[in-house]
């Protein structure tokens, strides 16, 4: 009886306890083998000292398609996936006209006369982890995202978001808009001032994306944020969500290995030290929870694969849309136009066009369908509209299920053989792109440190739609309204 007061006691002091503030961190890109890669060379103070003190899922998978960058960031803070979230991709196709996942032709940039800052969460369907705070706090919480990309900034902190900050490139400065403030908080300002003064900033001007000083310029955005909100000393939690997008770009030109992906990750490693010594000082190091992440892993550039034997290769969509319309006029009467986009993995099909012409829709896309099969390094394809149907193996069905949502994940998904990756756009012949089911894109770190997060580590498979129900358990808060994550109960126990 003493017993089961006294555990109920407790259960009732950790409901009423809460951490002063919450960082969510994404490295943009990161392998999950990084983390084992770099240890030696880490210090003890940045990515060490989350894997030695904290908790490490070790098997952190990404159980949609396609794994790119915006939807990597939107599902790890609403905790589901596209088919629930909404945000299918960098771009993807809305009501027939490609979209951008965060532009938003309402607002207005705040902080530069760009229009870069024409962005808002609004095409997310789904709340976050910020946007649950928020309400739990009746708007007290503040929560705040910071950036070089304005989706890596945007997504994370929600649509309730006290603030979004990103970089406007041509202007060296942390821009917003209009859908958080209607001008720049004056330590914004004071800090852009000292960026446009900054020698290296200067010199690598639009370039700074493929420069580890990205990262440092993030760092110290963040860190500002920090102390000039003064987060985590109110009365409610706060939140700060910090992406750090320069691995991302150094990945996509320089690949997975050298001197360059070297070099990000352990300036990288300095940056988070001094990120974490600032929570520290201002919020205490048992006083804060943590959480680092990926939106997406890498391929091995096939060069560099090739070169030792392994399988690898360039995939061109824009030549596989070359060949799908060699026999269209023979098989289908049209020579070309029905092919809205191919984005992703993904074809969208232009339906106006195919009725414009008077085609028979299906048979167009048995016929589209039919040639990608053909395709000589393409493994499985299939529609969406019979995808629950179709010959795919169960794991690649259920993840191409989990990315789609109606109207804006297209028409036809297919897969390519492991290690051939989309070649031209977002990579070089020395670089490396991601987007597909394997083990390189998919497999992503998941760290957990801090408050009530005890030490240790799992192999068991965990997703990162599990990261934001595991942060609501810890603090007592409802999870996300579209959430399919489940909370790993080896931290929150």
């Amino acid at each position: 009886m003493i017993c089961c007061l006294a555990l109920t006691a407790q259960a009732q002091s950790q409901f009423g306890e809460k951490p002063r503030l919450v960082v969510g961190i994404v490295v943009d890109q990161m392998r999950w083998d990084y983390l084992s890669r770099y240890y030696d060379k880490f210090s003890g103070d940045g990515f060490r000292r989350l894997i030695d003190k904290g908790f490490s899922c070790n098997n952190c998978q990404i159980n949609y398609l396609p794994t790119v960058t915006s939807i990597g960031h939107a599902s790890i803070y609403t905790g589901t996936s596209p088919a629930f979230h909404g945000i299918c991709g960098n771009n993807f196709l809305l009501d027939g006209k490609t979209t951008y996942c965060c532009g938003d032709a309402e607002v207005q940039t705040v902080g530069s006369e760009s229009d870069k800052g024409k962005m808002s969460p609004r095409n997310m369907v789904a709340t976050t982890i910020g946007d649950q705070l928020r309400l739990h706090t009746d708007f007290r919480s503040k929560v705040i995202g910071v950036s070089y990309k304005d989706r890596a900034a945007i997504l994370p902190a929600g649509h309730s978001a006290s603030a979004a900050y990103w970089l406007d490139l041509k202007n060296r400065c942390f821009i917003s808009s209009t859908y958080y403030m209607d001008k720049l908080p004056k330590w914004v300002q004071e800090f852009n001032k000292k960026l446009s003064k900054n020698k290296d900033v200067k010199k690598l001007g639009e370039d700074i994306g493929l420069s580890p000083l990205c990262g440092t310029v993030t760092t110290d955005m963040a860190i500002a944020a920090l102390h000039n909100e003064h987060l985590g000393k109110g009365d409610a939690t706060d939140m700060l969500c910090v992406s750090y997008s320069q691995t991302d770009l150094i990945g996509h030109k320089y690949g997975t290995r050298g001197r360059n992906t070297d070099d990000a990750y352990m300036q990288l490693d300095r940056d988070l030290s001094r990120l974490l010594k600032a929570l520290d000082e201002q919020v205490g190091h048992n006083n804060y929870l943590l959480f680092l992440a990926a939106d997406h892993g890498a391929a091995h550039n096939f060069n560099y694969m090739k070169d030792h034997n392994l399988p690898a290769g360039p995939w061109s969509s824009s030549e596989m849309k070359r060949h799908i319309y060699e026999d269209s006029a023979s098989k289908l009467g049209s020579a070309k136009g029905y092919i809205a986009d191919i984005l992703d993995y993904r074809i969208y099909l232009d339906w106006d066009t195919i009725r414009k012409q008077g085609l028979d829709a299906s048979a167009v896309e048995r016929y589209v369908l039919e040639k990608v099969r053909q395709e000589k390094d393409v493994v499985f394809a299939a529609s969406f509209r019979e995808l629950a149907s179709s010959p795919l193996p169960p794991l690649l069905r259920d993840r191409a299920l989990m990315g789609y949502y109606p109207g804006r994940s297209g028409d036809i998904i297919y897969i390519v053989k492991p290690g051939y990756y989309e070649y031209g756009s977002w990579s070089s012949p020395t670089g490396t792109t991601h987007g597909e089911w394997n083990p390189y894109d998919a497999h992503v770190p998941c760290l957990f440190y801090g408050w009530r997060v005890p030490h240790g580590a799992t192999s068991r498979q965990v997703s990162i739609t599990d990261i934001a129900p595991t942060v609501c358990q810890l603090l007592h808060i409802q999870e996300p309204d579209a959430c399919s994550g489940v909370a790993i109960t080896e931290i929150t126990r």
